[in-house]
């Protein structure tokens, strides 16, 4: 690993005082541009206590796992073992002959046949006919009470890819195959669809395929005993009172040891130099994993304006891009400092990172503190002001 070259004047200021404040405990940022690279590490890995963030600090990844999902999607595209437009349920049979609710908030028996079969794009862009509802439905009470999806606190799911597959399976879909985006889910099928074909545990691909070629030898699905003192505890708020309240353990926790289930929506644990190595892979156009074509294809919109209704309802958290490509959003125009065709994504327990092929840069800033307030997404937000300004400091 190179020597850590700090930031200077106000970006590093920027996030001194989002430290200083106690918006998060610590956090790790990056910033490259062509072959210059630097990195600040600041704060503590505790709240209250005293071991220093590090560049070698693992994070929970949360959603920016979905990028490198996708990514492995597109390997076994590009080795003609899957394609875009096959039904999937040639490999996963559980989600073949589907019914879709009459209504999103109607009962879960009031159903009409789906008017095609899901296909490998409609993962890769959520669009294949289900999601996490940010209201209450009784779908999201079924989905709630199988395991399907989490409350945000619970550790899940508890039961293997299978299991979970198949209880799926039972639920009806939200809407048909294509017609909506909706979040989440979609990657956590396109992880059991890269283990069916490839016929081996979605996490061993990763490390063979992404992980092993990109140098990224602390990227997994659980952190191993060795390195776990250079796990974070995880934050989230406290609805009342607004202060920080562990969410998850290092020692003893949800990612100290291996998951029932390797989630490609949420479940990777990664260190800013792996994530970058990853982004830097995109940005260049394949790295000699992906072809070039691929990566145009990965980091383009894909999303009809029908298809975006429910994407761009929820305004600057996920609208914000305009676009969605596959496994991430695409900039579609410039609504503050970044450059159109911009790519990312942000995750949910306070990661975010993207490339701007445009200024030949990639931003990542990792913490530990949840986007249940607005605390955390402020933060991003002045992170990326920052970067930005300082590609001309």
């Amino acid at each position: 690993m190179s020597q850590t070259v700090s930031f200077s004047g106000r970006l590093r200021d920027t996030l001194s005082r989002h430290v200083e404040v106690g918006t998060v405990p610590g956090l790790v940022a990056l910033v490259s541009r062509g072959d210059e690279v630097r990195v600040e590490a600041l704060g503590t890995l505790h709240e209250g206590g005293t071991t220093p963030m590090g560049r070698d600090t693992i994070f929970r990844m949360a959603s920016l796992t979905k990028p490198v999902t996708a990514a492995a999607v597109m390997i076994l595209v590009e080795e003609c073992r899957l394609r875009l437009d096959d039904p999937v349920e040639t490999w996963l049979p559980e989600l073949g002959g589907r019914q879709v609710l009459a209504r999103i908030d109607g009962p879960l028996d009031d159903t009409v046949p789906a008017a095609r079969s899901i296909t490998v794009r409609d993962l890769l862009t959520l669009t294949f006919g289900f999601g996490v509802v940010f209201a209450p439905h009784p779908i999201l009470e079924a989905a709630l009470a199988l395991g399907v999806v989490g409350d945000g606190t619970a550790n899940w799911p508890t039961m293997g890819q299978d299991e979970w597959l198949r209880r799926l399976g039972t639920l009806p879909l939200m809407y048909q195959p294509g017609e909506r985006w909706q979040y989440h889910v979609g990657s956590d099928v396109l992880g059991v669809l890269v283990s069916r074909v490839a016929a081996r545990p979605f996490g061993e691909f990763l490390a063979e395929r992404l992980f092993g070629p990109l140098g990224m030898v602390d990227t997994g699905f659980h952190v191993p005993p060795g390195k776990i003192h250079r796990l974070p505890a995880s934050y989230a708020h406290d609805p009342t009172t607004g202060e920080l309240t562990v969410w998850d353990e290092a020692a003893g926790g949800k990612y100290s040891r291996p998951p029932a289930f390797e989630a490609g929506g949420d479940g990777l644990v990664s260190t800013v130099d792996d994530y970058h190595a990853f982004l830097r892979m995109l940005a260049s156009g394949g790295g000699g994993v992906l072809s070039r074509a691929t990566v145009a294809l990965m980091t383009m919109d894909h999303l009809t304006p029908g298809q975006k209704e429910e994407k761009d309802r929820y305004g600057d958290h996920f609208g914000r891009h305009g676009g969605y490509g596959f496994g991430m959003a695409v900039r579609t125009h410039r609504r503050d400092l970044a450059s159109p065709g911009q790519f990312g994504w942000d995750g949910g327990l306070g990661t975010t990172a993207y490339a701007d092929p445009a200024e030949d840069m990639v931003g990542i800033l990792l913490t530990q503190t949840a986007m249940d307030s607005p605390d955390t997404p402020r933060l991003h937000q002045d992170f990326w002001t920052a970067a930005y300004q300082s590609l001309d400091a």
